[in-house]
This record gives C-alpha cells, sequence and structure tokens, in this order.
C-alpha cells in the first residue's frame, strides 16, 4: 500500500513556475514507476509526464514538453514537477500517482495509487 500526498499548487500568472510535490509513505518508493496527470473544470483527466522506476526514463505529453520536467528523489521518497511558462490552460488539479512495472506509462488505468491532488491555477 502506498499514500501519496501532494503539495505546491497555488495561484500565479501567465509564463511564471512553480514546482508541485508528491510524498509517497513506505519503504518500496524506488520500485513504482511514478506519473503526474492532471485534470481541469469539466475535462477528462489527462496525463502530464511520467518517470521509470529505475533508470529514470521520462515521458511527456505533448502539450507539456519543453515546459515541464519530471523528477524523484529515492531518498526522500518524492515525486517533482517543475512547470515553467505556464499558460492559463494549465490551470487543473495535479494529481500523483504510482505504478508498478518498469516502464513509463501514459495512461492511467495502469496506475494503482492516487493522491488527492493540489490546485495550479493560472491566470491571464
Amino acid at each position: 500500500q502506498v499514500q501519496l500526498v501532494e503539495s505546491g499548487g497555488g495561484l500565479l500568472h501567465t509564463g511564471g513556475s512553480l514546482r508541485v510535490s508528491c510524498v509517497a509513505s513506505g519503504r518500496t518508493f524506488s520500485s513504482y514507476t511514478m506519473g503526474w496527470f492532471r485534470q481541469a473544470p469539466g475535462k477528462e483527466r489527462e496525463f502530464v509526464a511520467s518517470i521509470s522506476r529505475k533508470y529514470g526514463n521520462t515521458y511527456y505529453a505533448d502539450s507539456v514538453k519543453g515546459r515541464f520536467t519530471i523528477s524523484r528523489d529515492n531518498a526522500k521518497n518524492t515525486v517533482y514537477l517543475q512547470m515553467n511558462s505556464l499558460k492559463p490552460e494549465d490551470t487543473a488539479v495535479y494529481y500523483c500517482a504510482a505504478r508498478w512495472g518498469t516502464d513509463v506509462s501514459g495512461e492511467g488505468y495502469e496506475y494503482y495509487y492516487w493522491g488527492q491532488g493540489t490546485q495550479v491555477t493560472v491566470s491571464s
């Protein structure tokens, strides 16, 4: 069982930067591939980024590629999402998620554990 707690959301203007974090409970964090997803009001949840458990391979949605960076610190049981050049369309609740498996994945159904989310709002 893994519990995930996100933090770091906030309100900022277009072009700003923000880093959100997700801390996992338990001693097996390094065994999980981690992902970030987001859900905007009235929209379906969408994939943002994923990082593999072993080699730190990363995978991004086209909409955030070049602006967002996912990273992890296994010693701190934490995964980060650094968001730069933020746009109003990035406004959403951001969720971290964990899955067994070596490979990165953009499929939400492959993730077993989910956090409660943190709100990111970007004003124009």
